[in-house]
């Protein structure tokens, strides 16, 4: 008999119990909207509250740990029938005791990251824990695939937990925790196929070859000044003919101003490179000069500064010469220590001691400069006897402003004419 005919005998043999029961439907269906209405609003509830502020990648976090903590749970529950014994009651209570240690030392490192900035003793719980349960579970495996499968698997959900702890610290703190010195970046550039910088291609293209073109003139120069054969030349300068035909094609060096000033600036840096010994740069922790103190100049070596300021020259002396500071270059310097010196030998050959400002009006020395060299190159012998027989002649002491014997013919010594005198 079909089902409607058997319906159709039932309420008309039963009415009464068919009454009943359309009742008891009635009200069931009643109880079962209350409670699904009931339900819907605590799941609306527990998600604005607890799943719409976190950022999807924390939800998507916590739903993949969740879904890989019972895929862990799942491997303890058959170890602990199959290896430990247990059965029933027993089995229910005792078989996940681990992943429950595991989210409670979870939870404590989330707090204590909230509260002391690191998840401490705890997060190393958490990863002792993981590892401990993924060893149990896989030993109760079928197969290979499944030991595999049961040890990845709290692997998995602890990598999760990390992750989410680590941006939640960034969060907080505002820093990493610690910077890895391989990175996959740090490599590709170690290896040459990655960039530190953010320049295009042809940025980095112009960069080599204008480099090549520098270290080619380099090289060249180089064989010249040490003598090389006309072999090691000719190849010298075929290379940079070479070089420098790629930098005006590729790079356009031709036209570019900017690269021009950037091949000179490399030039510049590698020709000069042995003056980098020279140098005297000023010590960080070097005491402040004092007000008033008399500064020696970086030109004189360091034995031969005067002990005291030289006091040969007048104010006018000052308003005469410019104070323009000494060259940096050390070449320049060189060269001027050079002339200093010419001068003051032709001076002293003639019998006269020459003025600071003359020494610097003759070579275009600073004053300050030329005062220490004088202050030095006055205690020489041959000199010292001209100031000793100017002064026992003249008396005084020496202020560079008489010669230091008469001369027939006026001269433009430390003063003046000697017929002033």
């Amino acid at each position: 008999m079909p089902l409607i005919d058997q319906i159709t005998a039932f309420i008309t043999e039963r009415p009464l119990g068919t009454a009943v029961i359309c009742l008891a439907a009635l009200v069931a269906l009643a109880l079962g909207s209350v409670a699904v209405r009931a339900v819907s609003r605590v799941v609306v509830r527990l998600f604005q509250r607890y799943v719409a502020p976190r950022p999807v990648e924390d939800v998507l976090t916590i739903v993949a740990a969740s879904i890989a903590t019972g895929v862990s749970a799942q491997g303890m529950w058959r170890f602990s029938s199959d290896v430990l014994g247990f059965d029933g009651p027993l089995r229910l209570l005792l078989f996940a005791f681990i992943e429950v240690a595991v989210i409670t030392s979870a939870v404590r490192a989330r707090r204590n990251m909230r509260e002391n900035f690191s998840a401490g003793i705890d997060g190393v719980a958490v990863w002792a824990l993981t590892c401990l349960t993924a060893v149990l579970s896989s030993m109760d495996a079928r197969s290979p695939a499944e030991a595999v499968f049961r040890l990845s698997a709290p692997l998995v959900a602890a990598w999760l937990w990390e992750r989410g702890m680590a941006i939640e610290r960034h969060r907080i703190t505002g820093r990493a925790r610690i910077h890895w010195r391989l990175t996959p970046e740090r490599m590709l550039v170690r290896v040459g196929l990655a960039e530190v910088s953010d320049r295009t291609a042809s940025e980095v293209d112009a960069h080599r070859r204008l480099t090549r073109v520098a270290l080619a003139a380099k090289k060249a120069r180089a064989l010249r000044e040490a003598g090389a054969s006309d072999r090691k030349m000719r190849a010298a300068l075929a290379k940079l003919d070479k070089e420098m035909d790629r930098a005006v094609e590729h790079a356009g060096l031709a036209v570019d101003p900017a690269r021009q000033e950037a091949l000179l600036s490399q030039i510049g840096a590698l020709y000069n490179t042995s003056a980098l010994i020279d140098l005297s740069p000023p010590v960080p922790w070097a005491p402040e000069p004092e007000p008033g103190a008399t500064r020696v100049s970086p030109a004189l070596p360091a034995g031969a500064r005067p002990s005291a300021p030289a006091d040969d020259d007048d104010d006018e002396d000052a308003e005469v010469v410019g104070a323009a500071p000494m060259p940096a270059d050390p070449a320049q310097r060189a060269a001027l220590m050079r002339a200093a010196r010419e001068y003051w030998d032709r001076q002293i050959e003639r019998r006269f001691v020459p003025r600071a400002a003359d020494i610097a009006h003759e070579t275009g020395m600073p004053l300050a400069t030329a005062r220490e060299c004088r202050a030095l190159w006055k205690l020489e012998p041959r000199a010292h006897a001209l100031i000793e027989a100017a002064q026992s002649e003249h008396g005084g002491v020496d202020t560079g402003t008489f010669p230091a014997v008469e001369v027939p013919e006026p001269a433009l010594a430390a003063g003046g004419p000697s017929s002033g005198r």
